[in-house]
């Protein structure tokens, strides 16, 4: 909470499965108590949007919005009714993309809560916590720690729900119950697990979280990845046969980088074949949604100084592979 600058009556625990169950966890615990409007642009919140209608089948009691757009944009954000439950990511991993600074688009006098799946944003931007009632993310992204286990932040109105909203038909398995006889169960906030962690994870994460002060907290953090993210932006502007996913800078991820090169498909998977056989990148290929691209991982554990060394490698592999 001291890192992140999380309000002090927001409550934060730890819970299974990375932030895929931090993120299902909230959904089955508190939608269906009013009309949800879904938001994807990218392969993950898409998941959540599938979730909503085929697993959970919310449009058999409330009704589901859903709002979309291509790889590369975001959809008309302003379309968001204040009165309805919000699902969105704040930046979307396989897309490049992340909602504009500040999320003015969520209203300060909101009726619904907001889902916010952060995992690829927390200690790489800014999060404006008075807009965020549920916020997940996950250990292994931005800080690099070992995977397994989510973090889920609620806010006061996100824990009133919970207490006062029981949905009907829908049994929870124990690893997703988040209240103890009509009242949010404290434990799981104040340290317990609802199941046993590794303990080797733990200290990795603590570790993380000691170097993140060193480097002066979220703000510094922030301040490597967007470093990183202007060093490709300096490489991009001097060189014509590649460019950003996300052409709007103000929605440009920082931390997934998804750039477009003046390539076949067959010639991206072999320049990134080849900056792995030289140990120079690896895993760079767009992912398999996407269109044809490539990812570059721009979080704060990445030292701007390697994102510049990359950059003339990728020039040198766009032209070996035209070959």
């Amino acid at each position: 909470k001291e890192i992140l600058k999380i309000p002090d009556d927001y409550l934060v625990g730890i819970v299974p499965a990375s932030d895929t169950g931090a993120y299902e966890m909230a959904m089955w615990n508190m939608l269906g108590a009013r009309d949800v409007d879904i938001c994807h642009w990218e392969s993950f919140g898409k998941g959540w949007f599938s979730d909503a209608i085929s697993h959970l089948n919310l449009r058999d009691t409330i009704t589901v919005n859903e709002h979309t757009a291509d790889y590369g944009h975001l959809p008309d954000l302003s379309k968001i009714n204040s009165k309805n439950d919000v699902l969105f990511t704040f930046n979307g991993t396989t897309s490049g993309v992340r909602v504009p600074e500040g999320c003015d688009f969520i209203a300060d006098d909101r009726e619904g809560l907001t889902f916010c799946d952060a995992t690829s944003a927390c200690f790489a931007m800014n999060m404006p916590w008075e807009k965020l009632d549920v916020t997940t993310y996950s250990w292994q992204k931005v800080l690099g720690g070992e995977g397994a286990h989510g973090v889920l932040v609620l806010s006061p109105r996100a824990v009133e729900r919970i207490e006062s909203y029981t949905p009907e038909n829908r049994p929870l398995p124990k690893v997703f119950r988040l209240a103890k006889k009509g009242k949010i169960d404290a434990g799981i906030f104040k340290g317990a697990t609802i199941n046993t962690p590794s303990m080797l994870a733990v200290e990795d994460y603590i570790d993380a979280l000691e170097w993140s002060k060193s480097v002066g907290g979220v703000d510094g953090l922030i301040k490597i990845s967007q470093d990183n993210l202007k060093a490709i932006e300096n490489f991009v502007a001097e060189n014509s046969w590649i460019s950003f996913l996300a052409e709007d800078p103000s929605i440009r991820s920082s931390t997934s980088v998804c750039l477009k090169l003046d390539l076949t498909p067959e010639q991206i998977k072999a320049l990134v074949s080849l900056l792995e056989s030289e140990h120079v990148a690896y895993d760079i290929g767009g992912y398999r949604d996407a269109p044809p691209s490539i990812r570059i991982w721009c979080g704060s554990t990445v030292e701007t100084a390697d994102v510049e060394a990359l950059m003339p490698w990728l020039k040198w592999a766009f032209e070996e592979v035209q070959k």
